[in-house]
């Protein structure tokens, strides 16, 4: 169950263009030590899948470090890590083989199964509550299903899409490639 928290959306800046679309990504996390000046603002009990597998345990923890929030996944013996900033918006994830920060693809979210999916699924989190919490935050994505959003080189939101909207973005970019 999760701890006390403030609102999930709280932790993103209103300047933020996607501040509904990035707080879910940031659901995710790998690991770094906690600096002194870091503040936890929530630890929860979900599922997470890696790589298209089974949804497993998953515990995550959101953590305000600086100018960014992290999201620790803790899957079993691993951890997956997205770092959200908001001055540029920004998100990447922690590649602990070059130990280094890398910036996101993609991301997506399915409102009815409360999926939220990164780099093309290669980490996904199941959670019940979650993105009912962004629904009741925002009345006008009430009656959307699903949301995606491609990232550029940088790091930045290019664009998003709802629904069958993204299955025709899809269509008009076949073969394309940025």
């Amino acid at each position: 169950m999760a701890s006390p928290q403030p609102s999930l959306i709280a932790a993103i800046p209103r300047r933020s263009g996607c501040r509904w679309l990035l707080s879910g990504w940031l659901l995710l996390s790998v690991g770094s030590l906690q600096p002194a000046s870091a503040q936890t603002l929530y630890t929860l009990e979900t599922k997470c899948a890696v790589k298209g597998g089974a949804p497993l345990t998953c515990t995550v923890e959101a953590v305000n470090e600086g100018g960014a929030t992290l999201y620790r996944h803790r899957i079993g013996d691993s951890i997956q890590t997205i770092r959200v900033s908001s001055d540029p918006s920004r998100m990447a994830l922690w590649d602990a083989g070059s130990r280094s920060w890398q910036n996101l693809r993609n991301a997506e979210a399915r409102f009815s199964t409360n999926t939220v999916c990164f780099n093309n699924r290669d980490l996904c989190v199941v959670n019940a509550n979650y993105l009912n919490s962004l629904l009741e935050d925002r009345p006008d994505l009430r009656g959307r299903d699903y949301v995606s959003a491609h990232f550029g080189a940088n790091g930045r939101v290019d664009v998003i899409c709802y629904d069958k909207g993204c299955d025709l973005l899809s269509q008009s970019v076949k073969g394309v490639t940025p």
